[in-house]
């Protein structure tokens, strides 16, 4: 029997989710979590085979916990509505195994489990060519400046933040402005979150 653990923080779709798997005749959903904290608890007590993980939840986002699940043996399967490259690129680096879209047909997720059980890595499509396609083409120093602008903090702040000149901050913001061929900040923030490069 295989043991699934199911994180989900909406509630219908949680029970959904549970009821679809508890049909197959190989399958037992052994817990259900509505965030990140409650997943890592659930796959502690309950030891199952896959967790089935959404990745934008409360107190602890699906990736954190993945991250945190990391050599765990219990294996962890992202599905979510989010094809961000950058989502995808972090998740890999946290080792799952599946990165499915709620939009794929429910057999394919019953068919990935057992796939991923047998030893296979499963990805959406879309995502592995815009994997391919889109890398967050900012610096670590760029990435940096973002994130403090994207925290409200203007340029003095982030000079004095960094240890740097206002003039050296304007360049950057100038440069990460050309990079993503946007008119301003807050199109830049907007971007780089839609393709979820933000840690």
């Amino acid at each position: 029997m295989i043991r699934i653990v199911i994180a989900e923080d909406q509630r219908m779709l949680l029970g959904a989710l549970g009821s679809l798997l508890d049909l197959e005749k190989d399958m037992e959903v052994v817990g259900k979590a509505v965030n990140g904290e409650q997943a890592l608890e659930l796959v502690r007590l309950h030891q199952p085979d896959i967790c089935i993980m959404d990745i934008e939840m409360p107190l602890k986002n699906g990736l954190e916990a993945a991250e945190e699940l990391k050599g765990n043996p219990c294996k962890v399967i992202i599905l979510t509505t989010f094809a961000r490259t950058g989502y995808f690129e972090r998740a890999i680096k946290a080792g799952v195994c599946g990165y499915l879209l709620k939009d794929s047909p429910s057999e394919e997720l019953a068919h990935s489990i057992r796939s991923v059980l047998a030893g296979r890595r499963i990805y959406a499509s879309e995502l592995v060519d815009d994997a391919y396609s889109a890398e967050n083409p900012l610096t670590e120093r760029e990435t940096e400046v973002l994130e403090l602008i994207a925290d409200g903090k203007n340029t003095k702040e982030i000079a004095s933040e960094l240890y740097l000149t206002t003039g050296t901050i304007r360049n950057y913001i100038s440069v990460i402005l050309d990079k993503l061929e946007v008119k301003n900040r807050i199109e830049a923030i907007k971007h780089f979150n839609e393709k979820g490069w933000f840690k």
